[in-house]
Formats: structure tokens, sequence, C-alpha cells
């Protein structure tokens, strides 16, 4: 080998060795690491996913096929820890039409239920997204408390907790702000989910975890860097070992779901390993 491929190869093998060592921050058994799937079941995905370590998976919702879903996680050991709700970018709480508005709530109650129904804890949730004089950073705080709140009490009945995803929405892009606002809302059933790869564009991740502190109760796994935008766990700017850090401080147990591609799922379940020490 070559001085050059040497110094390249071994400075590759001494940025990847930071990301995790064994005695730090060891997550295993406090973190479960799962993917984002669809709405209906594909059961050799799922035992594919099961075999590389995968603790469970998030579905999607409304639509989602309960009790197939249910049949095909139960054979295969691997639950679905939660909903995301996939009307929440165009059927928005933050509408200014209250009709609009109106129909979203009810789509997320319906999410609700079917994470209910397949055993999950959670709906994923963006409330709305900043888009001109008649959709503000006010009116989307408002408007989306106004709806969230309504539905606290099924949230209450079903035990699903509504959790608000940090997002490229124009709301909310500093952690004082987010933090804010989940308190303004007053509930222990609306809480964070923490996107760790989205906010590395607006700050240093580990900062938002810890000014989030134990409002996060799950985790979106991604990586992003200001050269090479989205990608592969490790190779953008999240320094991991603050994050695990952070992570250690607020005492975090739960689910934490990688969205994004490492090229395939057998990298996946390496790189979530070793980012998050488990």
């Amino acid at each position: 080998m070559k001085r050059r491929e040497f110094l390249t190869a071994s400075s590759g093998a001494l940025c990847f060795s930071h990301l995790v060592r064994a005695e730090e921050h060891s997550f295993k058994g406090k973190i479960k690491k799962a993917v984002k799937f669809g709405t209906k079941p594909n059961e050799k995905q799922m035992q594919k996913l099961k075999d590389l370590g995968f603790d469970g998976i998030e579905g999607s919702g409304p639509g989602l096929q309960i009790e197939p879903m249910k049949k095909a996680c139960a054979k295969h050991d691997l639950p679905i820890h939660g909903v995301v709700y996939n009307k929440h970018w165009k059927v928005r709480l933050s509408d200014p039409n209250p009709e609009v508005r109106e129909k979203s709530r009810i789509g997320l109650a319906q999410a609700m239920r079917e994470a209910k129904g397949v055993g999950g804890t959670s709906v994923l949730l963006v409330p709305g997204r900043v888009k001109g004089d008649q959709e503000t950073h006010q009116n989307v705080w408002d408007r989306s408390i106004e709806q969230i709140r309504k539905l606290i009490p099924l949230a209450s009945e079903l035990k699903i907790h509504i959790l608000i995803e940090t997002v490229w929405n124009g709301f909310c892009y500093k952690p004082e702000q987010f933090r804010d606002y989940i308190d303004a809302i007053n509930s222990p059933w609306v809480q964070a989910y923490y996107d760790i790869g989205n906010m590395q564009k607006y700050g240093p991740s580990h900062k938002w975890i810890r000014i989030l502190g134990k409002r996060t109760l799950k985790l979106d796994v991604k990586d992003w860097g200001s050269k090479n935008g989205f990608c592969p766990l490790g190779q953008g700017d999240v320094d991991w070992k603050k994050v695990r850090h952070e992570l250690e401080q607020i005492e975090f147990k739960g689910w934490a779901t990688r969205e994004g591609n490492d090229g395939g799922v057998e990298k996946t379940a390496q790189l979530m390993n070793q980012v998050l020490g488990l």
C-alpha cells in the first residue's frame, strides 16, 4: 500500500473508531432499534430485520392493516412501536382553512387508534408548516396546539403518546422554542420525537437533546453534513459521542428508528449499534 493510501485508510478508520468505544455510553438494553415500515406486512423483510437484531418497526397510518400486521409481527417477534401520521404534511393542523384542520385532527385520531390496535405506544406528528402570510410561525403554534389539545382525552384513553417531530417545516428551529412549544401544550401525552439528523442543520444535535431533556420520548436516527446533506450514519456532522453523552444525561430509554439509507439494512444494523453504543 502506498503511503497516501495508507494514511487515507488509517484516517478513515480513526474517524470511524471515535463513534463508540465498548466502555463508553453503552445503551444495550436501554435503546431499542427499529426502522420505518409501511402499512402492510412484508414477512421476508420482517424476518431479515429480526435476524439482524432489530427490536421492532414503525408503521404508517391511517391505512395501517391492523390484523395482518399484528399477525406478522407476532410471528416474527417484531413489534410495531408506533405509527407515523402520514397525512400531516398535506392535510395540516396549521392550515388556514378550519375544515382542513378538522380533517387533519380526525386523521390523526384514526392513526392513534391504529397505533393502539397494533400494540404501539405513539403517533409521530408534524404539527404544521410555516407557509406564507396565512400560515405564519404563530399560526402554526396556535392552530396546532388548539387541535392537539382536543385529542389529549383520546390519547389518555388509548395510552398513545402524540410525539411532535423536529423537522424542516419552518417551525421552532431553536431548541428553546421547541421546548417551550411542548410545554405550552402541557400534557404528559404530548412530548417530543427528536430527529437527530434533521436539527443538526440548525445547531449541534447534542445541544438539542440537552435542552429538550426528558421531553424526548423517541428518536429518529439520521446523520447530516453541511457538505453532504443526509448521509449514512457516521459520515455527517453529528458528533455521536456527544449525542450519546447527552442521552445518558437524560437517562434516555426507548425506541430509536432509522430513517434513511446506509446502503442496506445490514449496514444500518451495524451502524446503529456503533453510533448509539448498542
